[in-house]
C-alpha cells in the first residue's frame, strides 16, 4: 500500500494474467508498481499500471507486448525518479511513442516478426491524479460507487461499426471481424496516443476516496459485461480476489483469449 499525499489515502493494487482455455501461449504483458517519491518531488507517491495485449502470432505478439511494458515502465521510472517533468501526460505519450518506435523497428528485422504489434492501456498515478495512455482495444475503467465508466475508446473495427450504427451489440458479439484492430503499437513508425479528458480539457482524472480502477485486455471484456465487472468488484473485499474472480468468470465463459487484469482501489485511512 502507498500513501497518497496529504489526504492520507492508500492504494491497494493487484494484477493477474492468464493464458485462457483455448490458447497455447500468453501474449499479454503486465506491469504494476506503487512507490514513494523522494522529498525533491511535488508528489509524495506514484503508481504505474500497464496492460499490453500482443498481436501477430505466437512469437511476435509476446515480443511486442514485452517490449511495450518494458520500454514504457523503464522510461517512466527513469524520469519520475530522476529529472523533473512539467507535463505528466506528455511523459506518458513520450514513453508509448518510444515503445512504438522500437517495436516497429524490430518488426522490420525478421520476416516472422513483420506483423507483430500490441495494444497498450496504462495509467500513471501521481498522488491522486491519474494520467491515461491508450492505443488499441484493451480498456481502463473507473468504478465510483455503484457506477462503472469506461475511460478509453476501443480502436477496433467493431467499435467503429457500433458507433456508426452499422451493427447492433448482439451482432458485434459474433461478428467475423471482432478481433480486427485499427490502431496498435508497431503498425507504423508513428502512433496516436489517446489520453483521458475531464471537463475543462484537463488530461488527468482526479481520484477520490473509495474509487477503483480496472485495466484489462479484451480477453476479459469479450466475455464479461461491464455490469458483471461491477458486481464482481462489489462482492470481493480485496484487489487480488477481484482479479481472480474476473479471470475465473472469463474462463468459465469460454476463455477464448488471454486474460489480463490490474485492479487498483483507493481508500482513506
Amino acid at each position: 500500500m502507498v500513501s497518497m499525499g496529504k489526504q492520507k489515502t492508500f492504494t491497494e493494487t493487484a494484477s493477474l494474467t492468464n493464458m485462457g482455455i483455448t490458447r497455447s501461449n500468453n501474449e499479454d504483458s503486465l506491469f504494476t508498481i506503487d512507490k514513494y517519491m523522494d522529498g525533491k518531488s511535488k508528489y509524495s507517491s506514484f503508481g504505474i499500471y500497464i496492460v499490453a495485449d500482443g498481436l501477430g502470432g505466437h512469437q511476435g505478439g509476446e515480443i511486442a507486448s514485452e517490449i511495450a511494458t518494458r520500454v514504457v515502465s523503464t522510461t517512466l521510472l527513469n524520469r519520475l525518479t530522476g529529472i523533473t517533468f512539467n507535463n505528466p501526460f506528455l511523459l506518458v505519450k513520450e514513453a508509448i511513442e518510444k515503445a512504438n518506435k522500437q517495436i516497429f523497428e524490430i518488426a522490420g528485422t525478421k520476416q516472422e516478426l513483420r506483423s507483430m504489434g500490441t495494444t497498450i492501456t496504462m495509467g500513471l498515478r501521481l498522488d491522486n491524479e491519474l494520467y491515461i495512455g491508450h492505443v488499441g482495444d484493451s480498456r481502463a475503467y473507473l468504478i465510483k460507487g455503484q457506477e462503472i465508466k469506461q475511460l478509453t475508446v476501443d480502436h477496433s473495427l467493431i467499435a467503429q461499426l457500433l458507433k456508426e450504427g452499422t451493427i447492433t451489440p448482439e451482432e458485434a458479439r459474433t461478428h467475423p471481424d471482432r478481433g480486427r484492430i485499427l490502431r496498435c503499437l508497431g503498425m507504423s513508425g508513428k502512433v496516436k496516443v489517446d489520453s483521458y479528458y475531464q471537463d475543462g480539457k484537463e488530461t488527468k482524472l482526479i481520484l477520490e476516496n473509495k474509487d477503483s480502477l480496472l485495466f484489462c485486455s479484451d480477453g476479459l471484456t469479450n466475455h464479461v459485461a461491464d455490469t458483471e465487472i461491477l458486481a464482481c468488484i462489489a462482492k470481493n473485499k480485496t484487489a487480488l480476489k477481484v482479479c481472480n474472480n474476473l479471470v475465473d468468470l472469463a474462463n468459465a465463459r469460454g476463455g477464448e483469449d488471454n486474460i489480463s487484469v490490474i485492479f487498483v482501489s483507493v481508500n482513506s485511512k
